[in-house]
């Protein structure tokens, strides 16, 4: 038995207040919760429910990448599916520590790195699961993180979520327009990506706020294309051939020295 399994319940919610605030409510064990009173209710759990069945449960012999893995929810999920490796990356620490944490207490064997997407590249390995999890609308540059993903680290799945604003609707749109053809800009089902040059919801990460014909147009120029839609958000993703057009101009290439 090791020093984590002779912690009591109360001991736990202690090691949890102190590594807080969470933004994933993760049952530790039974009964103890990292974020019982989350403003969302049960997150992400109540939005992993309903895309859930849009992965497979089995992934015995899979890997799984979890870019932006926060407190290490969803990672933790890939595990209890019986993937073999799980690489959790994010830039934040403390999410980080609260994430081998998780993972300890449930004892599972994740592998988490402080990492940004911008660098994958140095990871040197392709993943038949990738994870990309609220993520994007925090980015600077939110369509070279997905070209890096797609050059680096994709091998077949890419589940993708973004916080969405306007239109869900998705209007078709012409391979090209005339210089003089404006009208299609107005369309609410136009794809669009709202800036935030300030804050949105107190939050100074959240820069961008795409509507759903941006998002989807965006992961298709990056090479992926859409293979179900299983929640308002969600996205499941098979890797394809971008356009020719389109390429990273961020030239990472493996492990630097």
């Amino acid at each position: 038995m090791n020093a984590i399994d002779r912690l009591s319940p109360d001991d736990l919610r202690r090691r949890a207040e102190a590594l807080g605030p969470w933004f994933h409510n993760i049952e530790l064990i039974e009964g103890v919760w990292t974020a019982p009173n989350h403003f969302l209710g049960d997150y992400p759990a109540v939005k992993w429910r309903s895309f859930a069945d849009a992965i497979p449960k089995d992934l015995t012999g899979k890997s799984v990448l979890d870019i932006g893995c926060n407190g290490g929810f969803y990672a933790i999920e890939m595990k209890l599916r019986g993937a073999e490796r799980v690489l959790g990356l994010d830039f934040d620490v403390d999410y980080l520590a609260q994430a081998r944490f998780a993972a300890e207490v449930r004892g599972l064997d994740i592998e988490f790195r402080k990492l940004s997407v911008y660098d994958v590249g140095a990871l040197a390995e392709r993943f038949d699961v990738v994870l990309f999890m609220g993520v994007f609308y925090h980015l600077r540059h939110p369509l070279l993180a997905l070209d890096l993903i797609h050059e680096h680290v994709a091998k077949d799945v890419l589940v993708f979520q973004s916080m969405q604003r306007g239109a869900k609707a998705v209007e078709p749109v012409a391979e090209n327009y005339s210089f003089w053809q404006t009208e299609h800009f107005d369309k609410p089902g136009y794809p669009k990506l709202h800036f935030i040059e300030h804050e949105y919801a107190n939050d100074p990460t959240n820069w961008w706020a795409p509507n759903a014909a941006c998002v989807e147009a965006m992961l298709r120029s990056a090479g992926f294309a859409i293979v179900a839609h299983p929640e308002d958000e969600v996205y499941v993703c098979w890797r394809g051939e971008r356009p020719a057009r389109a390429y990273s101009v961020y030239p990472a290439r493996g492990k630097t020295a």
